[in-house]
């Protein structure tokens, strides 16, 4: 019996998923309740605050089609170097931009914001370069790290890095998720202030780890001219095969994205302001952390559009369970209000069906690469998220306005409660979008299938 070979990776990998660990520990601590910052430190209305959160989400992933191109010319350790650095200065400041604001009189901020004016400046707009600071550095981050994974490992220990790869992103989404309902509970408002120096800490801390210990070991990184990127740009938009399935991918991820688009506002608004949303939020990479080797090693020996298919069924059954909580009363459930327990239940699917589909979702693309720009290729995978991150943000803006306003635009509780009767509406409308996209990648496969056979033949 031939004795299994034990898998190693080499250091830049380790480096790699150590500081990718720290970003999202960073990333995710601010998202998750980066609506709330925009509406309760800055003012914006629920509309408002979702086309911004939305915009900084789709730049984040669409920035990454042209930060890889950089990455593969200038080199991945120089491009986390400036990535890190960036986001460093752009996290700081979102700390620092509401004490300007309180400093010219248009706000006080305790445990609650006492606007004075902000509402209506045109100051509070400040946020929008900030975020641009964030969403540049953020870019190089998407392609560096997934592409020194696609470097450091061999097609044999690909979907075992990637494997990898995806539980470090678990375990930083989850670490920095967990700091945010201390800063709320003992500071209330002001904790979504002080939340962005911690990130900005973290991020300075991955700046010396990049500095002191990251170098490239399997291969190097070959500089490229601009009409070569030109070329192989040109190249990934002609791949028809890959564009048809960002978009239907783009249906899993605007459902995933209401993890930050509409659960905060609407579980504090039908639930109450003591619900601990960071930790509901957290259950998603906790519930990745633990299934997705086991499902990597179930699914080995299935295709990356089977594995996929899978996770895309399973998204129509989360948003259902989001929904129900709204129509089971006020009666607790172990504890919680039905809304926050069947929320929990509802990212408990969530995840799993993350644990099927991003995984193989990047080993299919780095599989597309030529050797040598597997920045640019993986950069460009994050397409997917460029468009949920607008049509889901600016989706759920509509959705909460219609179906779950914000309470203080009403004189009486009894007047908001009739408004939003019908809160639960807005996830039947995610388990149609999940559903109609679990379908069509299962006509994609199909015609996949067809294709391929029919080349075989061919040739």
């Amino acid at each position: 019996m031939k004795k299994k070979q034990k898998v190693s990776f080499p250091k830049a990998f380790w480096v790699a998923n150590a500081v990718e660990l720290l970003e999202r520990a960073a990333y995710y601590g601010v998202f998750i309740v980066i609506t709330l910052y925009l509406s309760r430190i800055l003012g914006f209305n629920d509309f408002q605050a979702a086309m911004l959160a939305g915009s900084f989400s789709a730049g984040l992933y669409f920035l990454p089609t042209f930060a890889g191109a950089v990455a593969d010319k200038i080199g991945f350790k120089k491009s986390l170097l400036i990535a890190f650095s960036l986001l460093s200065i752009g996290y700081f400041s979102m700390g620092v931009l509401p004490t300007m604001l309180e400093s010219s009189g248009l706000v006080e901020y305790t445990k609650t914001t006492q606007f004075n004016g902000l509402r209506e400046s045109n100051l509070k707009w400040i946020i929008v370069p900030i975020m641009i600071v964030i969403m540049i550095g953020g870019s190089f981050i998407k392609s560096c790290i997934t592409g020194t994974v696609a470097r450091e490992t061999t097609k044999e220990t690909r979907a075992q890095g990637y494997s990898i790869f995806y539980m470090m992103v678990n375990i930083g989404a989850f670490s920095g998720k967990t700091i945010v309902k201390p800063l709320r509970d003992a500071m209330g408002n002001e904790g979504l202030v002080t939340l962005n120096y911690f990130a900005g800490g973290i991020t300075l801390l991955a700046v010396i780890l990049v500095a002191l210990f990251y170098k490239a070991s399997r291969s190097h990184e070959e500089s490229k001219s601009f009409s070569q990127i030109f070329d192989a740009l040109v190249k990934v938009l002609g791949n028809a095969r890959l564009i048809i399935l960002i978009i239907i991918i783009t249906g899993f991820w605007m459902v995933q994205h209401q993890l930050y688009a509409t659960m905060p506002k609407y579980v504090l608004r039908l639930a109450g302001e003591g619900s601990a949303i960071s930790w509901f939020a957290n259950v998603n990479p906790l519930v990745v952390f633990l299934t997705v080797g086991f499902v990597t090693q179930m699914m080995r020996n299935k295709t990356s559009l089977f594995s996929m298919t899978v996770g895309m069924f399973i998204m129509p059954v989360s948003a259902l369970c989001m929904a129900s909580g709204h129509l089971m009363g006020s009666e607790p459930i172990l504890g919680l209000h039905p809304v926050a327990f069947m929320m929990i239940v509802g990212i408990v699917f969530q995840g799993l069906a993350e644990t099927f589909i991003s995984p193989r979702y990047l080993e299919y693309f780095s599989l597309q690469a030529p050797k040598g720009e597997e920045g640019l290729y993986l950069g460009f995978s994050h397409l997917h998220s460029f468009l949920s991150s607008i049509l889901g943000f600016g989706l759920s803006g509509w959705l909460l306005t219609k179906y779950c306003p914000d309470p203080l635009l009403f004189d009486t509780h009894a007047e908001w409660e009739a408004a939003s009767v019908n809160a639960h509406y807005i996830w039947f409308y995610f388990v149609g979008i999940a559903s109609v996209s679990a379908i069509s990648l299962i006509i994609y496969g199909k015609v996949v299938k067809y294709i391929d056979r029919k080349k075989q033949f061919l040739n």
